[in-house]
């Protein structure tokens, strides 16, 4: 195995694209002739590894005229055309489009394709579409890669078999910062403005805290997914009275300076896979309240009561009860905070890169 292939829609900034431009950078780094192709170019996107080659297999300027099943063949052809110029040893796949796409362009190739499903399967992987794609397309996959035991147990055990549970890579600025002994009495979220986060149930927990715990603020840093959840969110924050102590920080590029003051991190999410601002937040050894959303993914790492804190979907007087908990336990939320950072231990980069390998060589051998 030497030549490989990401498959993703575009590398603008979200949970999907900051792991294939991590992944993609430590294969490059390590030797291997990596690309990725993308159908399109977002407005904010990661900066990846000037050593990665950038493919547009997207719709041309003629393309983009034509019709709805002539632009689903189009993004196909275009695909298949890429990956026959370059005969990858592996062509990786991430999110639902880009799996079929990627399955259904090598059709007739003797180029393995392994799939990667980044959220939870019930809601996003059960219309009558994939009920007829996945029997044709994911059996014929080389391999396949889940975040939970939950999402690969969803699909047929003919894909089970053949997969692997692996975790986000933690990015190398999160890991080895000395825990703060002095913290701020703030509250901080990290995550896209985006409805399946539900910050607005977080926003609303918090003004309950406040009233109890007036000295403390809460910072939400994120950036705006351009759904109108921002402007839900600002309007719940103003129709609280909340601005001077709840706050909308935008994006950051040094999320590691900004979070590792806080008192604790707190997550809302009704369904997600495994958050990386979540894995983060453990690993700068903050005390992290997270909601137990399917498909498992802070059930896998968090040990409620030991490295942090587990509370149901969408209960927002539980989230209240678990930010009042840590506000008035500090020992207890410190232990907690220093539990959570031996995440780090399983979850660096070289480890999972080292997971991703094998499997990979596994698969092309």
């Amino acid at each position: 195995m030497n030549r490989i292939v990401f498959h993703l829609n575009s590398l603008e900034r979200g949970g999907a694209e900051r792991v294939v431009t991590n992944l993609a950078g430590q294969f490059v780094a390590n030797g291997y002739e990596v690309y990725i192709a993308t159908e399109w170019q977002g407005e904010d996107e990661y900066v990846i590894d000037k050593r990665i080659k950038r493919v547009h297999v997207g719709l041309t300027e003629k393309q983009e005229k034509l019709g709805r099943i002539s632009k689903f063949l189009a993004r196909i052809f275009n695909l298949r055309k890429f990956l026959k110029q370059i005969k990858p040893d592996i062509v990786i796949a991430f999110a639902r489009k880009a799996n079929y796409r990627a399955l259904t362009a090598t059709i007739g190739t003797k180029f393995p394709v392994v799939f990667c499903v980044r959220i939870a399967p019930v809601g996003n992987y059960d219309f009558l579409s994939d009920k007829i794609q996945i029997p044709i397309l994911f059996r014929r996959a080389a391999g396949a890669v889940f975040q939970t035991k939950e999402q690969q147990e969803y699909f047929p055990e003919y894909v089970q078999r053949k997969s692997k549970v692996i975790l986000n890579a933690l990015a190398p600025q999160f890991i080895g910062n000395p825990i703060p002994e002095v913290r701020d009495k703030t509250v901080v979220h990290s995550g896209r403005l985006v409805d399946f986060k539900n910050q607005k149930m977080l926003i609303e927990a918090f003004v309950e805290v406040h009233k109890k715990h007036p000295d403390y603020d809460l910072k939400i840093f994120g950036p705006d997914s351009f759904d109108g959840t921002k402007q839900v969110l600002e309007k719940t924050i103003s129709d609280n009275n909340a601005d001077g102590y709840i706050k909308l920080m935008g994006g950051s590029d040094h999320l590691e300076k900004d979070l590792i003051k806080g008192a604790m991190a707190a997550f809302s999410s009704d369904v997600e896979g495994m958050p990386n601002a979540m894995l983060e937040a453990m690993a700068l050894g903050l005390p992290v309240i997270a909601t137990d959303c399917p498909p498992g993914g802070p059930r896998m790492v968090i040990n409620s009561g030991e490295n942090g804190l587990l509370v149901p979907v969408g209960d927002k007087e539980a989230m209240v009860k678990a930010i009042n908990e840590l506000i008035e336990n500090p020992e207890y939320a410190d232990r907690l905070g220093k539990n959570a950072s031996k995440i780090s231990e399983i979850a660096n980069a070289e480890a999972i890169y080292r997971e991703w390998e094998k499997y990979l060589k596994e698969i092309c051998h």
